[in-house]
This record gives C-alpha cells, sequence and structure tokens, in this order.
C-alpha cells in the first residue's frame, strides 16, 4: 500500500493551462458517412469472446458502414455543452481525399483524385454546432490526387472555398492542419509517389495562403504521429513495418513554422491490427509501463517544438488509448485510468490541448456512436473540466504505482487546491494525509471492464429527458481518506495559503 500527504506548502507551481484542455475529435468520415471502424460486439468488450486480427490488409472485416452524424441531435448538444467551449477537430485520413460540394453539382458522387464528398448542408451541421457549443474549429485539408493540378503542385482552390464559406457563416476556422499524419504519407491518402519535398512545398503553400487570406487562422502542424519511443522496445515493433517520414526532417524541411506543435498520441495498437505488433494486453492498461506511454510520447516531441517551433504551444491533435478505432475496453471504465493519467502528466509538461479521438465514433469515442449515449471517458473529461483550474503544480511525488497524483488551482476560482489521485494498483489501497476537510469526488466501477461508471457510489447517467446528473461531492472531515484499488479521485482542498 501507498501513503500520501496532501501539503500545499509542498506545491511549486508549474505554468497555466489550457482550460480547453478536454477537446476533441469529429472525423470527417462522421461528418460525410462513410466506413469507418467495425464495433467491437458486447461479448469482446467484456472480455469473454475473441478477436481476431486480420491486420490492415483485410480491411473489409476491420470496417464498416456509418451513416453521417447529426449534430442537431439534442443528446449531442447537451453533452457537447457540458464540457464547455472547447476546440472540435474535423480532420483524420479520410479528410485528406473529401471534396466539397456546396452546390450539388456531383450529386453525392466522388470527382475523379477524391474518396467522398461533403455537402454543404453536413459542413452547415459542424459550423451550428461549434458555435452551439461556443467552441472553436481547428481542421485539416484535402491532399490527394484530386487536389493537384498537372505539375503536381497543391490546388488551393477547394480550401480557399472551405474557409470562406466558414467566414462567412460566421464561425471562422481558427486554426488549420495542412493534412492528417504526413509521417505516413504512403497511408494518409496523399498521391502515389508523394514525398517529403512534395509535401513541405504544398504546407509552404497552404499556411502562404491563411497568413494572406486567413491572417486570424491558427498554423498547426504538422500532425506527427509514429515517431520511434526506444522505451517501448517490443511495443514499438510495429513502427519497423511502416514507411515513416521522421517529423525532425518534415519541420527542417518546410519554410513556414507552426505557429502551434501538433502530434498525435496512442499508447499502442488495437486488437484490429495486432498481428502488426505494438498492441497492449487488458491486463497491461493500468500498469506503470503502459501508463508512461503519454510521457514518452510528449517527450519525442517536446524537444522537437523546442528546436523548431520554440515558446508556441503544444498540441495533441489526436489522443486514445490505441490506433486503429480503439480496444475493446476502451469503451469502459478500465480506460478512464489512462486517459486521468494523460490529463494530469500532460498539464505537468507542458501548455497545451488534448483531442480525444473521438466525439461519437468507433470504441475509442467518448460517445456510444449508436445511442450517443456518454461512456465512462465522457466523465473523466467532464469532472476535469468543471474541477481542474488553469494553474498547474508541481507535487514533487514521483508517479508509483498507487500514487499518481496531480494538482491545479481550484476551476471554481476558490482559494486551494484541485487534486486528482488515480490509484492504478489492482489490488492495494492508497491512504491519504489530509490537512484539513476536503471535497472528495470519488470515481470507480463495480469491475474494471464496466461500460457503467459511478460518483461516490452514484452512476453516473443522463436521463431519457436530457437531464445531466448532478456532479455531487462528498464532504470529508477526517484527517485520513482511503483510495480502493482502481479508483480516481478529485480532492479539492480550501486554505489561505497563496502558493
Amino acid at each position: 500500500m501507498e501513503h500520501v500527504v496532501l501539503n500545499p506548502n509542498k506545491l511549486t507551481p508549474l505554468h497555466k493551462m489550457d482550460l480547453a484542455i478536454t477537446s476533441y475529435n469529429i472525423e470527417m468520415t462522421e461528418v460525410t458517412g462513410g466506413t469507418f471502424w467495425r464495433a467491437f460486439t458486447p461479448g469482446q468488450v467484456a472480455g469473454k469472446e475473441p478477436i481476431s486480427s486480420a491486420g490492415l490488409n483485410d480491411r473489409e472485416h476491420m470496417m464498416q458502414l456509418f451513416p453521417p452524424i447529426n449534430l442537431k441531435e439534442p443528446r449531442i448538444r447537451t453533452l457537447g455543452k457540458a464540457l464547455g467551449p472547447v476546440w472540435v477537430r474535423v480532420s483524420g485520413t479520410w479528410a485528406t481525399s473529401t471534396y466539397y460540394d456546396f452546390d450539388g453539382h456531383t450529386n453525392g458522387i466522388a470527382p475523379h483524385g477524391y474518396q467522398s464528398v461533403m455537402t454543404k448542408e453536413q459542413w452547415d451541421g459542424v459550423l451550428d454546432y461549434v458555435r452551439e457549443i461556443g467552441g472553436k474549429l481547428l481542421v485539416s485539408v484535402a491532399n490527394c490526387e484530386g487536389t493537384h493540378n498537372e505539375d503536381g503542385t497543391w490546388n488551393p482552390e477547394q480550401a480557399r472555398m472551405l474557409f470562406s464559406y466558414s467566414r462567412e457563416y460566421g464561425v471562422p476556422i481558427s486554426a488549420a492542419e495542412f493534412m492528417n499524419e504526413p509521417n505516413l504519407l504512403s497511408m494518409s491518402g496523399a498521391p502515389k509517389g508523394y514525398g517529403l519535398n512534395d509535401f513541405c512545398r504544398d504546407q509552404d503553400a497552404f499556411f502562404t495562403l491563411l497568413k494572406e487570406e486567413f491572417p486570424q487562422t491558427l498554423l498547426v502542424g504538422p500532425a506527427a504521429t509514429c515517431d520511434k519511443d526506444e522505451s517501448q522496445g517490443e511495443k514499438a515493433a510495429v513502427l519497423d513495418t511502416l514507411p515513416i517520414i521522421a517529423t525532425k526532417d518534415i519541420l527542417a524541411k518546410c519554410k513556414i513554422k507552426p505557429e502551434i506543435f501538433s502530434y498525435h498520441y496512442y499508447n499502442g495498437v488495437s486488437e484490429r491490427g495486432a498481428s502488426m505488433g505494438g498492441h497492449w494486453d487488458a491486463g497491461e492498461a493500468t500498469t506503470e509501463e503502459y501508463l508512461k506511454g503519454a510521457a514518452n510520447t510528449c517527450g519525442i516531441y517536446l524537444p522537437l517544438r523546442d528546436e523548431f517551433c520554440p515558446r508556441t504551444p503544444i498540441w495533441v491533435t489526436e489522443s486514445g488509448a490505441a490506433a486503429c478505432g480503439g480496444n475493446s475496453w476502451d469503451s469502459t471504465y478500465l480506460d478512464v485510468i489512462r486517459t486521468a493519467n494523460e490529463l494530469g502528466v500532460f498539464s505537468t509538461l507542458t501548455e497545451g490541448i488534448i483531442f480525444h479521438n473521438t466525439f461519437a465514433s468507433s470504441d475509442y469515442g467518448l460517445l456510444d456512436p449508436i445511442t450517443h449515449l456518454p461512456r465512462p471517458n465522457y466523465w473523466i473529461f467532464l469532472l476535469w473540466s468543471r474541477l481542474m483550474g488553469q494553474t498547474v503544480y508541481d507535487t514533487h511525488e514521483p508517479l508509483r504505482e498507487g500514487v499518481h497524483l496531480f494538482a491545479h488551482s481550484r476551476r471554481d476560482q476558490k482559494d486551494g487546491i484541485a487534486y486528482l489521485l488515480v490509484n492504478n494498483s489492482k489490488s492495494e489501497k492508497t491512504y491519504v494525509q489530509l490537512s484539513g476537510n476536503a471535497e472528495i469526488y470519488l470515481l470507480d466501477a463495480p469491475f474494471m471492464r464496466s461500460t457503467d461508471i459511478y460518483l461516490n457510489g452514484e452512476k453516473l447517467e443522463m436521463a431519457d429527458d436530457l437531464t445531466m446528473p448532478k456532479l455531487t461531492a462528498r464532504q470529508h472531515t477526517g484527517s485520513q481518506l482511503e483510495i480502493a484499488p482502481g479508483a480516481i479521485t478529485f480532492i479539492l482542498t480550501e486554505t489561505d495559503i497563496r502558493l
């Protein structure tokens, strides 16, 4: 068992955090409708049915067809607004080959060189949703065969139309990446034979367009992924099989540097792609080795940010437990431990935003893609956004099994500290020594792969009439608090000490 003392005099201020850290992706294929990762069965989610790993070459068994998302649905609007005015990213691999047809001339048939079509009505739905939640919009644009001129250069007309229309609609695109995951050009929808020099030339052209015609749009990039983390050993073996372009080479070659540095973080590969390597078993999902993934990945990109884009914020523009649509347990309480730890660790390392992938699609979605009811990870996002304030502190407590402790100012701006303690032990309690009264928000579940989550013993769920549950604290008056194995606890203290 572990013991930890909460003493505000031990805390050291680090920096101010972006309060929109709990942002998310709405995949372009959700907007247009199309193929996305096939859902796991309830038995597979519970860990009771086997899952075959056919690999990425057998996409027929890995994908299924989904209709366009209705962002006007009251349940989606209510849950989105509850998370606050965050950033919404519309991107993904599918965005790289989507044609924008705002006058209906294609009749839904993708022109040569494109894979899908987005209508005016579908984009209006995105803009209306972003306006409804008071959010801001980040996009990537098409960079497929159809967007290129005869001489091979990128044609800006489709992008110009998207940005102009959005601005005229009253919901301007506030930030943009050129394309999704340029490290993997051969897998990201770029033209055949398209390489590093082509990408850097075209991203410079795109950023020039934005600087000249849409100067309020933040330049974000390079949406990096798959740069190798040697500390993961055999778990990084999947990277040896992929045609990866180093992020350092991209940043060195591009003339116009991003104003926001972006990368993607997945702890591994889901069961769908486990044959490639890089998959973690559910039994490893609370281990120290597994939870180090967030810090290790940030550790890859922080030096690159400092070298090429010094003093710019870092955005994790895609984040989740596993690539290829998420693990079978990502829709359960088990993944909340990873998510809570990621929010805490990232906040201590740098200033920026995490875009959870996704809001309402596949097994890593915050919402179920069919019912649009919130999954366990939605509630950790909601509680974080309600409780954890802007100032981040160093707790000087080493991360260890049973004690992943993070500290912020209180979101309600009262004098005091908002702590987050993740007990990732499967068997041992953690004991917390308090110096005074505290408000306790304890999250747990009946079992780790439960699709239900409880707050202070009450199940968190949205009512049929769209009523959200009250996130009520339990008042603690003793000097010691006991945290059960696998529990996640927000502890709000009050103090007159001005840190």
